[in-house]
């Protein structure tokens, strides 16, 4: 109960301070002269980032504060900036997490997950790359957090093998190394997809409110582009976590039948697991196929195109299409009810929801404002840079920044100012923005950096020394390789030219500029 007191007194603390930073910068700052809404915007996002970061009120209720603020202090209507939290990317989101909580439900990942393990082998280096390829796998899908919490049961269940076979003192090394495979492998998998990690969701719907008259970012041009940086990141983490963690002394390895008699403990595939899994690669293959896909020698033409109006087809649509079967098909094992009911839906992160829709809302108070441009040109001497050094400047200052914040809300205040910078140096919004996404999840320093490193680490099993030894090396890796890969595959998938100030970003300059 005291624990519970001195909490609250803390949180009330940061509140406290949070509204002290916001009416201190309302009173006593003044950065554009005759536009006090530039000045209005910046308190309503310094005390929305503390907030988010404290966590002194769930951070739900803190993306509500645009709804109040905006129209009291004279920036957006109520009207205008309610429309921030209904939109295509969250319906995306929505219908994405319904299908993982569908797979969940029928224990599809489960058996996703120990397929690949009976596969793979029993040998220590079969095992890791069993458990890190399904991780990543299943976490292009699912929430990073679900899948991280679904794999540790196995690890451990290995682990006791392990040391029942070897003695705890042999495997002890390689067990921190199964921990911290399923952690980043969770991160890393997430990248690849659209849903994989709600920083990419943030990207596309920010982009939108940023530039209107842009391109669409589709889930098809994304898995093409993000999935390669994903598989190097990949290899690299697996082949530094075998060679830090490996067993020291040889080791035999795990009978074959260990992970096909734990399969085998599942039953038979059910009629449900069949029919989720049909919906689960039907809403693949259409995420990836519904535009054009562009490999630069050739061009894949996408299904939407037999429509009449295929632009009026989104992610958001297919995804809500799925989610609508999965309550339509039945589940022969339940009387009258379909693969998901209505039940299931409190399932649904709905703080997260509403932090999407809260770092909508911001970002729109940002443009309209002017406080996004204005932070740019507080920015514009990154212009004599060159490209691939602000890429990497860039890349690097995200990924150190959410080593200690979270990565969505710092996606979300950091992206319009990256469209304020691109827009005052004259360069591609895109060649800024999309690398700064990638990086919000390239953090594996610290427990706080993504809920998977702090799953991982409240096990026990792993120190902060060697999380933090492992994680700088992989953390330096990803930013060369976020670079590289944004700077030469990312500008033929996206149509980047790194030297011309795209028509429709000048279109959206020539109306925010007085």
């Amino acid at each position: 109960m005291a624990k519970v007191k001195q909490n609250e007194t803390i949180k009330m603390k940061f509140l406290i301070i949070g509204f002290l930073f916001f009416f201190g910068i309302i009173f006593f700052v003044n950065l554009v002269p005759d536009k006090p809404e530039v000045t209005y915007t910046l308190a309503i996002a310094v005390l929305m980032a503390f907030l988010w970061i404290s966590e002194a009120i769930p951070i739900g209720v803190t993306s509500f504060f645009p709804i109040l603020l905006f129209p009291v202090l004279g920036i957006l209507g109520g009207k205008d900036i309610a429309g921030a939290y209904i939109n295509d990317t969250i319906f995306l989101f929505i219908g994405g997490f319904m299908m993982a909580l569908a797979m969940e439900k029928w224990n599809l990942h489960k058996r996703i997950a120990l397929k690949v393990l009976s596969i793979a082998g029993g040998s220590p280096f079969m095992i890791l790359l069993g458990f890190m390829s399904s991780t990543a796998f299943l976490s292009m899908w699912m929430s990073n957090t679900a899948t991280t919490m679904m794999m540790l049961p196995i690890v451990f269940s290995v682990s006791t093998a392990l040391e029942e076979v070897h003695g705890e003192s042999k495997i002890n090394s390689y067990l921190t190394g199964l921990l911290l495979s399923v952690g980043y492998a969770s991160s890393v998998g997430g990248v690849a997809t659209l849903v994989g990690t709600p920083p990419n969701l943030s990207l596309q719907r920010i982009f939108v409110i940023l530039y209107p008259k842009g391109p669409t970012i589709s889930f098809g041009q994304w898995i093409s582009f993000a999935f390669p940086i994903a598989v190097l990141i990949f290899i690299f983490v697996f082949f530094l976590i075998y060679l830090m963690y490996k067993p020291k002394h040889k080791i035999k390895k795990l009978d074959k039948t260990f992970f096909n008699d734990r399969y085998k403990a599942l039953g038979e595939i059910t009629a449900e697991q069949k029919r989720v899994f049909i919906l689960f690669s039907s809403l693949a293959i259409l995420w990836v196929f519904r535009t054009n896909l562009n490999f630069g020698i050739f061009e894949i033409h996408g299904w939407s195109s037999f429509f009449k109006n295929p632009k009026l087809l989104t992610d958001g649509t297919v995804a809500m299409f799925i989610a609508i079967i999965l309550f339509i098909v039945p589940a022969p094992s339940k009387q009258k009810e379909g693969l998901l009911t209505w039940k299931i839906t409190k399932k649904i992160p709905w703080g997260i929801v509403f932090l999407f829709g809260g770092g909508f809302a911001l970002a729109k108070g940002f443009v309209d404002s002017g406080l996004s441009n204005y932070m740019g040109s507080l920015l514009s001497s990154a212009g004599n840079l060159s490209t691939t050094t602000l890429v990497a400047s860039l890349t690097g200052i995200m990924s150190l920044l959410t080593e200690f914040t979270s990565n969505t809300a710092t996606t979300e205040m950091i992206l319009p100012i990256m469209g304020g910078l691109a827009n005052e140096i004259q360069v591609n919004p895109l060649l800024l923005m999309i690398p700064i996404t990638l990086a919000a999840s390239m953090a594996f320093m610290f427990p706080i950096a993504t809920p998977p490193n702090a799953i991982i680490f409240s096990t026990g099993k792993i120190s902060m020394f060697q999380m933090m030894k492992t994680g700088f090396l992989i953390n330096f890796f990803a930013i060369i390789i976020i670079t590289i890969i944004t700077i030469s595959w990312g500008t033929v998938v996206f149509n980047i030219d790194p030297h011309i100030f795209p028509d429709w970003a000048v279109q959206t300059v020539a109306q925010v500029k007085p």
